[in-house]
């Protein structure tokens, strides 16, 4: 497991895929940056690994998609809209609003 130093971390969903990606690009999230915090005593902190038991692989995937979309492009202007598939739209804005974004 990844100590509370390292540079990834890793976001489980509920039905069991794992996602390693950057720590920077994960505290892009408000909830996932408070979860990884080491004052905030939680075990994630420690652990460097989030579980989501509400979301599955595909909404975990596309949260990591955007992630990474959002910490390259943060100083940009005129950003391209995300590839966002009409069907997941609504989970996707459940999801954004849970974690933050």
């Amino acid at each position: 497991m990844p100590s509370p130093q390292s540079e990834y971390v890793t976001l489980i969903s509920n039905d069991g895929f794992e996602f390693i990606i950057l720590r920077e690009a994960a505290c892009v999230a408000g909830t996932i940056k408070r979860m990884l915090d080491p004052a905030s005593n939680f075990a994630e902190a420690s652990s460097g690994v989030c579980r989501f038991g509400q979301f599955n692989g595909l909404i975990i995937e596309k949260l990591t998609e955007y992630l990474y979309y959002n910490l390259k492009h943060r100083e940009s202007k005129d950003v391209p809209d995300m590839d966002i598939p009409p069907a997941l739209c609504l989970e996707l804005l459940v999801a954004a609003d849970y974690f933050d974004v």
